[in-house]
């Protein structure tokens, strides 16, 4: 896929252009938004964008793109591409905005490395980036032309459901009273909302509710742990979205997916808000009666701040071999553990395949504890809520 001389270019140069990419990212944001401030005010997560994280998986995933260039030559990185592409198309990125990316991203290559960059060194990356960048525009084409467009559609709110102290589930219909087209379990929806600056912000929250109801149902935590600022978007929700109103929701999206027939045995292991895409899973598998084991596995600060919790349970009950352990920080009842997730007393039958989502150090955890338990690699399956920081580290 890349040129021969290309490779040897970015070769030569990737350890210079990884070091120096924080810095790179960093001043690429400022000069883009700089140049383009409805970028930030419409498209990207003002949170992250304060928080550094966006920066952060920017650079993992250029990075991880150009080795995976270099040591598969003749192979993409698939399962990266897609899972950014998703994202990408439940914003509603077009094609034109590559190119914003490209000038603005190599403005600041130029600005940082300097002299560094000679008209070879800039074609070599410049190749790297539109391989990615026309790889992504693809993969976007086609799931637009699977969901109709990428045009975003009002949703009138028909109940609002306290879960928890900080959890909240909406249920919504198409306010324009047509059809609602179906999912697979375990994707999620952007939510546009218009707030008090004028800015219109969007946030992706994972469906929580089995497919096929007419509806959709996502639940929404309220970002306030004191140590950064309150979540804009999940903050306006909580605080101003009642039943009546209405929202502006993207089709659904997501290349985590409930993918086994009934013979596969699953593991379906969740911490915190994490929970949401793995409910949905677990209420399509008791809808169509899953046969083989399902191992549900949770992790929570405590009982009443577990989200879903009567849910959890009572589709685990409805199948006809699940097990369910789950762990509490605090005030664990009989037969839960006390403390963090840990699968070291948890069978694991042989050809189980794994769906992850909660914070990145318990999915890195519960993962090495499912590959010495003889799980494959392949089969071990994640989702990250916002930017994606596995392939930065």
């Amino acid at each position: 896929m890349l040129s021969e001389q290309s490779a040897a270019t970015v070769r030569a140069t990737l350890p210079v252009v990884g070091a120096a990419l924080g810095e790179i990212t960093e001043r690429f944001y400022a000069g883009m938004f700089a140049a383009r401030p409805e970028l930030l005010r419409d498209l990207f997560n003002r949170g992250n964008q304060a928080a550094g994280t966006q920066r952060q998986a920017l650079a993992g995933s250029i990075a991880a793109f150009a080795a995976h260039l270099l040591d598969h030559p003749d192979d993409r990185p698939d399962a990266m591409l897609s899972r950014i592409a998703h994202k990408h198309a439940s914003l509603g990125v077009t094609p034109d905005q590559y190119a914003i990316v490209h000038e603005h991203l190599f403005a600041a290559i130029a600005e940082v490395l300097g002299d560094a960059v000679t008209p070879e060194v800039a074609a070599a990356w410049d190749e790297v980036y539109w391989l990615m960048a026309n790889a992504l525009t693809a993969v976007e084409k086609r799931l637009y032309e699977e969901r109709g467009g990428a045009a975003w559609r009002p949703w009138e709110v028909v109940e609002r459901v306290a879960e928890t102290a900080d959890v909240v589930t909406f249920r919504l219909r198409p306010a324009d009273g047509g059809p609602v087209r179906d999912f697979r379990p375990g994707q999620y929806v952007s939510v546009r909302v218009p707030l008090a600056d004028g800015a219109r912000q969007i946030r992706q929250y994972s469906l929580s509710g089995a497919p096929g109801a007419g509806l959709r149902q996502f639940s929404v935590k309220r970002v306030h742990d004191g140590t950064a600022p309150d979540g804009e978007v999940s903050s306006h929700l909580h605080a101003r979205v009642r039943v009546g109103d209405v929202l502006e929701l993207s089709e659904a999206y997501g290349d985590l997916v409930l993918d086994a027939d009934d013979d596969t045995p699953l593991l379906l292991a969740s911490a915190g808000i994490g929970v949401t895409p793995l409910v949905a899973m677990l209420a399509h598998l008791a809808g169509s009666g899953h046969r083989a084991p399902v191992t549900v596995v949770h992790g929570d600060r405590s009982p009443a701040d577990h989200a879903l919790r009567t849910d959890h349970e009572a589709y685990a009950a409805k199948l006809p071999d699940a097990t369910v352990r789950f762990w509490y920080e605090q005030d664990a009842p009989a037969g839960a553990g006390t403390g963090y997730v840990d699968l070291t007393d948890v069978p694991v039958a042989p050809g189980t395949r794994a769906y992850l989502c909660g914070p990145l150090p318990f999915m890195r955890t519960v993962r090495r504890q499912l590959i010495a338990k003889g799980v494959a690699p392949a089969d071990v399956h994640y989702e990250v809520f916002g930017p994606d920081l596995w392939l930065a580290r």
